[in-house]
C-alpha cells in the first residue's frame, strides 16, 4: 500500500486566536494557487446550482399540475433539496481544503457521469452533455497531483 506525503502542501493556518476572516482569506489565497482544485470547487458548486434549477423546474411542474401526483412531487423536491445542500456543502469543503471533502466529491462526479451517460442514452443532450463535461472537469480537478496533496490528511503517521 502507498503512503501519502504532505510535501509541497501549503501550511494550514491554525484555528486558535479566533481569526475567522484571516482563515478564510488564507484558504482563498491557497486555493487561488491551485487552479485545478479551484476548478473542482467551482464544478461542484455549479452542480449544486444545477440541482437548484431542477428543483425550481419541478416546483413549477408540480404547481401547474404536470407532476405525477402531488405527494410524489413533494417527496422528490425534498430529496433534491437535501442532495443540493449536500453537494454545496462538499463544494464548500473543497474550497476550504478539508480532507473529508475529497471522497464525497469524487463520488459526486462519478454519479454525475453515470447520470449524464443515462441522459445521453435517453437523447436528453441538453442536460446530459453539460453534466458529462462537468463530471470530467470535476474529476480532473480532484485527481490532479496538487489537488491530491492539498486534500491529503495531515494526521496520518508513517506506516499506517
Amino acid at each position: 500500500m502507498g503512503m501519502r506525503s504532505a510535501e509541497g502542501v501549503p501550511a494550514k493556518p491554525s484555528s486558535a486566536g479566533g481569526a475567522g476572516a484571516k482563515a478564510v482569506a488564507g484558504a482563498r489565497a491557497r486555493l487561488a494557487g491551485m487552479p485545478m482544485l479551484l476548478m473542482a470547487a467551482v464544478v461542484q458548486a455549479a452542480e449544486a446550482a444545477a440541482l437548484c434549477l431542477v428543483i425550481v423546474l419541478n416546483v413549477i411542474a408540480s404547481a401547474s399540475g404536470n407532476a405525477w401526483t402531488a405527494s410524489n412531487a413533494i417527496g422528490l423536491i425534498v430529496v433534491e433539496a437535501v442532495v443540493a445542500a449536500g453537494v454545496a456543502w462538499i463544494a464548500s469543503g473543497i474550497a476550504r481544503l478539508r480532507p473529508w471533502s475529497r471522497t464525497p466529491a469524487v463520488m459526486t462526479q462519478v454519479f454525475t457521469a453515470m447520470i449524464a451517460i443515462w441522459l445521453l442514452e435517453a437523447h436528453r443532450y441538453a442536460w446530459g452533455a453539460p453534466a458529462l463535461l462537468l463530471a470530467i472537469a470535476g474529476l480532473a480537478g480532484l485527481l490532479a497531483p496538487a489537488s491530491l496533496r492539498a486534500l491529503a490528511r495531515q494526521d496520518q503517521a508513517p506506516g499506517r
